[in-house]
């Protein structure tokens, strides 16, 4: 029965795994996609305003 203990983690992790890519797959896009995308877009903004103000 040494086998059961031996191989139990592999198939958690496995298990575990599959189920954190379907939730990254499942929550790609969906009603929050503009508003995540115009969140990015003003870091982007900002990161780029505060580069270009400090080399003038």
């Amino acid at each position: 029965m040494e086998y059961v203990s031996a191989l139990t983690p592999p198939f958690v992790m496995a298990a575990l795994f599959i189920g954190v890519i379907r939730v990254i797959v499942k929550t790609q896009g969906g009603a929050n996609k503009a508003k995540e995308d115009a969140a990015v877009d003003a870091a982007l903004a900002r990161t780029d305003g505060t580069a270009a103000h400090r080399e003038s």
